[in-house]
């Protein structure tokens, strides 16, 4: 079983900045598509950012050049860096381990992958930014 930890969520004004961070294991770190997930009141759940096993990182479009994933090899862990949040930002921020092809395939990097069948859940954080 995987499991996925997440902290660092809050509560910022506009133009502020929050790091989430995902603690997992080795195994997953390695063997999956490491990825940073949001789901706001009303919408359905989209891909934010993803990395992969060689640090090759997918950001969507809303977030190009003000979010930055990463990932610590020693650590376990995967973050995100968020600068200059808007109050489009507001959702429920989760870490999500996809199957390892999910970072692959056509699109990759140029989208980070979608939900998807196989992929394993954090609780979630929530990020509130208000104008």
């Amino acid at each position: 079983q995987v499991q996925l930890v997440e902290s660092g969520g809050g509560s910022v004004v506009s133009g502020g900045s929050l790091r989430l961070s995902c603690a997992t294991s080795r195994y997953t770190y390695t063997s999956y598509c490491m990825g940073w997930f949001r789901q706001a009141p009303g919408k359905e759940r989209e891909g934010v950012a993803a990395i992969d096993s060689g640090g090759i990182t997918s950001y969507a479009d809303s977030v190009k050049g003000r979010f930055t994933i990463s990932q610590d090899i020693a650590k376990n862990m995967v973050y995100l860096q968020m600068d200059n949040l808007k109050p489009e930002d507001t959702a429920m921020y989760y870490c999500g381990a996809s199957p390892w092809d999910a970072c692959s395939g056509s699109y990759w990097p140029a989208i980070p992958p979608p939900p998807g069948p196989g992929t394993f859940w954090g609780q979630g954080t929530q990020v509130t930014v208000s104008s």
